[in-house]
């Protein structure tokens, strides 16, 4: 049995600016995927909100999602583009166990 570290984020654009995410964030989800310590990456947009995005994501451990969060594509798409078109974004943390 492996270890993982899973993170789910909630993004709510704004009306005018979620087509704009729904075009950055796989972008986003690509580079990520490349990442030395992620496991996987998945958007969904909300059928009934639009608006609203579902990015789960899991790596190997909590270091890995630091180094995803330090890195280069994360801080120029995630922080300097997407996060500022938002009108909400809640980040949730779970570690767990189980075959990957």
């Amino acid at each position: 049995m492996t270890t993982h570290f899973t993170v789910i984020a909630t993004y709510t654009a704004t009306s005018d600016t979620a087509d704009e995410v729904a075009m950055l964030l796989p972008q986003l989800a690509e580079a990520s995927r490349a990442e030395e310590g992620n496991i996987s990456y998945t958007v969904a947009r909300d059928l009934e909100d639009p608006r609203r995005f579902t990015i789960t994501e899991r790596y190997v451990d909590a270091a890995a999602f630091q180094a995803h969060r330090d890195s280069e594509h994360f801080q120029r798409i995630g922080v300097g583009t997407i996060i500022p078109l938002l009108d909400d974004r809640v980040v949730s943390a779970y570690t767990g166990t189980g075959a990957l």
